[in-house]
């Protein structure tokens, strides 16, 4: 009577499996940090493009040489108080950064001080220094459509002021490429631009809200940094390991 061998799988090494799971786990974590940290970058570069501030009409708020971050955005979509990029032929050929303080429908007024109103509202803008201003009086009906756009430096600034004659100053709001909702460069004055609730309280649409920039900024460090902690780890597991072989 023959007998039959048995055969049998040779079991795996508890230390070998655990290895594989280490292994598989280490993966999965850079793989979803990888498409946190692309994800992230790649909604900011579809979302926003960089411009840099050639001169100093926005000071204090922006200085002239800062590099921003602007979403881009139609005159649609833009209000009262929001920073805006766009480009009217009639003011020249390049891109200018203003802040938007009428719309269409609104009537803005200025006196020679440099004091605002919206609407026969008194607005006060918490953003321009407290120094004396020169200005020239103004009234005007914008219409609908367009904008009224003033520097933040009302003393050193080429604004709907100076083309008065023009469409009384107004743009159209077609031209707006971009609104302003960060700086990052330089690193001194990096931040977010936080909306104004200078303009709040006069009816119609209120000033912007920040769009995904900081989310998915926050995306793409936390991304880059979980890739580089979880092939550290594992780098540092591997060497653990080897030192430990070469002791046994």
């Amino acid at each position: 009577m023959s007998s039959v061998a048995e055969r049998t799988t040779p079991a795996r090494p508890a230390g070998r499996t655990r290895r594989s799971t280490a292994s598989v786990v280490q993966g999965l974590v850079i793989a979803l940090g990888f498409v946190m940290m692309v994800g992230g970058f790649a909604l900011i570069a579809v979302d926003y493009r960089p411009y840099k501030i050639p001169t100093a009409s926005m000071t204090p708020t922006l200085a002239i040489g800062d590099t921003v971050l602007a979403r881009k955005a139609d005159g649609g979509s833009v209000g009262r108080g929001d920073i805006v990029v766009f480009q009217d032929d009639t003011w020249g050929a390049e891109s200018m950064v203003k802040r938007v303080v009428a719309v269409g429908g609104d009537t803005v007024a200025g006196d020679e001080r440099g004091r605002l109103t919206v609407n026969g509202t008194p607005v006060r803008e918490p953003y321009l220094e407290d120094k004396p201003i020169l200005s020239v009086a103004f009234s005007v009906a914008v219409p609908e459509g367009r904008l009224f756009l003033l520097g933040d430096d009302r003393t050193n600034s080429l604004d709907s002021r100076s083309h008065l004659e023009l469409a009384a100053g107004t743009v159209p709001a077609t031209g707006v490429q971009a609104r302003v909702e960060a700086i990052v460069l330089p690193f001194s004055r990096a931040g977010t631009q936080s909306r104004t609730t200078a303009f709040d309280g006069l009816g119609g649409e209120p000033a912007h809200q920040p769009g995904p920039l900081v989310p998915a900024a926050w995306a793409a460090a936390g991304g880059a940094a979980t890739v580089v902690l979880a092939s550290a780890a594992g780098g540092a597991v591997q060497l653990v390991r080897r030192l430990r072989g070469r002791r046994a």
